[in-house]
């Protein structure tokens, strides 16, 4: 299995699709901000340097959060290939990125662009619901969860994120189409980027994924 970057807008799928992934595979899904929360419950050095800048409400630096990728990637379950969830999230950190796999000898990535039309996109994150306590993501129509907003997973009140409020969500996808597309191109003339449409049933969008990185 190739390491992989999975790239898409807020409400693409691609953390959904991760899991999925990382569930076939056998390698593990890496989410920056899981990480971020790891590092800074278990003390670590970085994570100490990242509470600093989360406990001021600001954004952890590049070199940190590279830092903490390159200790992640070193743990055993990473040898065999991870999908990394959310970073890269510009061109700079796809740089630093990029020298420190080469840095790990690690030359086999494949980066995956989940494309989904914005109304859509729309639709995915205004309808979405997520849980506080385990962090599990349902949606009002495309997968509500069993009871009414309560969580299948640990029966926690579900809630409707700040950052899914519409008004949020149209910022959220003009910074993405700002910041982060311009790494579709990055990665398309590096020859690594395979592009797939995100519409579809879970498994269908999955297949086409699999299909991609073959």
């Amino acid at each position: 299995m190739p390491d992989l970057i999975l790239l898409g807008a807020p409400g693409a799928g691609k953390g959904t699709q991760a899991q999925r992934l990382a569930t076939r595979f056998g390698i593990p899904q890496i989410s920056t901000g899981d990480m971020l929360r790891a590092a800074r419950r278990e003390g670590t050095p970085l994570g100490k340097r990242a509470e600093e800048y989360m406990n001021k409400g600001q954004l952890v630096p590049d070199e940190v959060v590279i830092g903490l990728v390159e200790e992640r990637l070193k743990q055993k379950d990473a040898q065999a290939g991870f999908i990394l969830d959310g970073f890269p999230r510009t061109v700079a950190q796809a740089d630093a990125l990029g020298k420190l796999l080469d840095k790990l000898g690690r030359k086999d990535l494949r980066v995956i662009d989940v494309t989904v039309g914005e109304a859509v996109l729309m639709d995915r994150l205004g309808g979405r619901l997520s849980c506080p306590k385990c962090g599990a993501s349902f949606h009002v129509r495309l997968n509500p969860p069993r009871a009414a907003s309560v969580c299948d997973n640990c029966a926690n009140a579900l809630v409707t994120r700040p950052d899914d409020q519409p008004s949020a969500i149209a910022q959220r996808l003009a910074e993405y189409a700002a910041k982060t597309a311009p790494l579709t191109a990055y990665y398309r003339d590096k020859g690594l980027l395979r592009t797939v449409d995100g519409v579809g049933d879970l498994e269908v969008v999955l297949g086409r994924i699999v299909t991609a990185l073959s």
